[in-house]
């Protein structure tokens, strides 16, 4: 063979392999069964915690947790977990994916659903005149570092199907409505491991992953750290890295609200723990992932949902156990409080917006072998410095 068609071939070779590897295929009908399985995951996830809400605060809840039964499902309709980020979608729809902070921040100070903590203080400041990046920021919302932003970044990962840098752009658009700092960063990495879900069935992978997304200096990234790590010390013992944490973390007084309770901590690093050990320690089911989680204590209906959220996006809807799921379909038509999305009209809204997402990155929608593929920009690294 000529020796330059050899040196041509083989540059060629290696060009077209480096262009395949900047980019990832998910079928659609992948996708649909993933984004299906986050947010079934977040629904099972917060009805499971939700009588125990609050109940174990500075402390390991030990008590019977209520048994699930199919009627449990119907409790998600009305939790601020859910309803507050479907407010998001619905901003986006009006106002498309270029929504600024101004439009964002007039559409969230418009709701009228109750609020609490960080994103009451920012509805306030919206109301006030105070515009995000402010009204989340330190000088004029001192619940900053609180888990709200945390609970509701769900959304964006979900939209962004291994898409973190798109997912954090649209993160910083609506999380410094309410967050900044640690408050933020939780929303950041919560919305990243919804990203990699759909790649990765992994857990261990997939929290690692979320951490190279926000910055490695601060509190958050290293609560998440020492979860890891102490998970390593003992990957048969939760409850040791609980107190471990406990110990450690819990005395942070940024979520320390004093119009609560003793022990009471709404700190997103902290809760975030508790969604980490769920998903370490749970090992990939859905039923363990949850009951540590909620177990851990303090906000243990929005922890669990997010675990099993992003659990059972890496799973899909169809890998979720029927007796957790299974009566999804009898309230698909069902408004979720406050927003106009039901079951069945959520999936299409986040379906419009992943392909939108795909070919903004510089990704396309195509068809292979008779079957729609989104193609996807690869994304992976680290944006945390």
């Amino acid at each position: 063979m000529n020796k330059a068609f050899l040196t041509i071939l083989t540059v060629f070779v290696a060009e077209t392999a480096a262009i395949g590897a900047q980019f990832r295929e998910l079928p659609l009908e992948t996708y649909l069964d993933k984004v299906k399985g986050g947010w079934a995951g977040q629904m099972i996830g917060v009805a499971y915690g939700a009588p125990t809400e609050f109940r174990a605060c500075g402390r390991i809840y030990d008590e019977d947790i209520p048994k699930w039964t199919p009627e449990s499902i119907r409790n998600a309709l009305g939790q601020d977990d859910i309803y507050v980020e479907l407010s998001f979608l619905e901003a986006i729809e009006e106002h498309g994916l270029d929504i600024t902070w101004e439009q964002a921040g007039r559409a969230f100070a418009a709701t009228k659903f109750p609020l609490w903590h960080a994103n009451k203080q920012a509805r306030e400041n919206l109301l006030a005149g105070i515009m995000p990046p402010e009204s989340g920021g330190t000088r004029h919302n001192p619940h900053w570092a609180d888990i709200d932003f945390q609970i509701e970044a769900d959304l964006f990962g979900l939209i962004n199907p291994g898409l973190p840098r798109s997912s954090a752009d649209i993160c910083h658009v609506f999380g410094r409505i309410m967050n900044s700092g640690d408050g933020f960063y939780g929303g950041l990495f919560v919305a990243a491991m919804y990203t990699e879900a759909f790649f990765e069935p992994d857990v261990r992978k997939i929290v690692e992953f979320g951490l190279t997304q926000i910055p490695s200096y601060s509190v958050y990234a290293r609560t998440i750290r020492d979860v890891i790590r102490w998970h390593d010390e003992k990957p048969d013992d939760w409850r040791a890295t609980w107190k471990k944490i406990e110990e450690k973390w819990a005395s942070r007084p940024s979520g320390r609200c004093s119009d609560k309770f003793p022990g009471f901590n709404i700190d997103a690093s902290l809760n975030g723990a508790y969604i980490v050990m769920g998903l370490l320690y749970g090992g990939g089911d859905v039923a363990k992932t949850m009951e540590i989680s909620t177990r851990c204590g303090q906000d243990s209906d929005c922890n669990p949902s997010n675990a099993a959220g992003i659990l059972c996006t890496a799973l899909g809807y169809s890998g979720i156990p029927a007796e957790f799921r299974g009566t999804i379909p009898q309230i698909a038509n069902d408004r979720f409080a406050e927003v106009k999305y039901t079951w069945n009209t959520l999936i299409p809204a986040c379906e419009k917006f992943a392909r939108q997402n795909v070919t903004r990155a510089g990704g396309s929608v195509t068809m292979t072998r008779g079957r729609e593929v989104l193609v996807i920009p690869s994304q992976r690294d680290s944006t945390s410095h």
